[in-house]
């Protein structure tokens, strides 16, 4: 643990001296929660859309999930929603930001994390300090992703860390696998939603859709080297809830990476211009993020 601890305050130091994020106390102390997760996270969608259940709240706006520090209390909320006709899904969440209103612990969630999953955790959830826009949770999430990613790498090339480089890439890769396939699922079943045919023939060709995905995910998972980052997350029920929920993390990832190319990897320019864009009245900022999409390799799909 001591060995851990020390890494954590390695990893943080770097974070507010090479990165330029926030030099405050978040993640400057350990907290033993004596649980697997800090929270329990209520993803809900309608049974044949795509479009999430918001829940609204004070600072951070509106969200598409609701969290409960009780894992009893989130799925009690999730046998509602479902009774009442939602898809629903209830992910674990090991750590999260309060957005600089507290100073966030490193809770005993993380802790035993290999180097650059610690990294990239702390590196993401200090992002949210720099930018965050109430209400959009797509643009906050690929944002603070886009920073961890940058920043895991500049950590491991630093401190000489072949190996630490060599799995971020396989890691890497292997999110780009399972993103392409969810976001082409999510691409058919919207397509199947808002096209022709009664709700049983919905069903039935949203069940196809399902089927299809995790077949493609089983016949990827055995080719990358670290194992099956996902294998937990592709046993859940692959509904409406949870495909919407990966899309909110993934979907603008590559328009921040085209901005940060585009200012030659100046993350103060970077930061700077990430919050013009979280300026934006809402249409302009998605317009906006789908034309720095449109430069990264790959064109990404559009912002929903």
């Amino acid at each position: 643990l001591k060995a851990r601890l020390r890494r954590a305050r390695e990893l943080r130091t770097f974070a507010s001296q090479d990165l330029g994020l926030p030099d405050n106390g978040s993640f400057r102390r350990f907290a033993d929660m004596q649980r697997p997760y800090l929270v329990w996270n209520v993803f809900a969608a309608p049974e044949l859309s795509l479009t999430p259940k918001q829940w609204c709240f004070p600072i951070a706006g509106c969200v598409a999930y609701r969290g409960y520090f009780a894992e009893a209390a989130a799925r009690d909320l999730a046998s509602r929603l479902s009774a009442a006709g939602l898809d629903t899904y209830v992910g674990g969440v090991p750590a999260y930001s309060t957005l600089g209103w507290f100073d966030d612990p490193i809770p005993s969630t993380v802790i035993a994390y290999p180097d650059i999953d610690l990294a990239r955790l702390i590196f993401h959830e200090l992002a949210h300090q720099v930018v965050y826009v109430p209400g959009d949770t797509t643009f906050n999430e690929s944002f603070a992703t886009a920073v961890e990613r940058a920043g895991v790498r500049r950590w491991a090339v630093a401190r000489n860390q072949t190996a630490a480089l060599d799995a971020l890439d396989q890691t890497l890769e292997q999110e780009g696998r399972v993103t392409a396939l969810v976001l082409s699922a999510r691409a058919k079943l919207a397509a199947i939603y808002a096209g022709p045919g009664d709700a049983s023939a919905k069903r039935a060709a949203k069940q196809q859709v399902i089927a299809e995905l995790r077949a493609a995910h089983a016949r990827m998972a055995p080719a990358t080297g670290r194992g099956d980052r996902y294998a937990r997350w592709f046993a859940g029920p692959l509904n409406n809830a949870q495909i919407a929920s990966f899309a909110a993390y993934t979907q603008g990832v590559p328009a921040f990476e085209a901005l940060l190319a585009r200012t030659q990897g100046d993350l103060g320019l970077f930061y700077d211009e990430a919050r013009r864009l979280a300026g934006l009245p809402e249409a302009q900022r998605r317009d906006r993020l789908d034309e720095l999409a449109s430069e990264a390799p790959g064109r990404a799909a559009s912002i929903p």
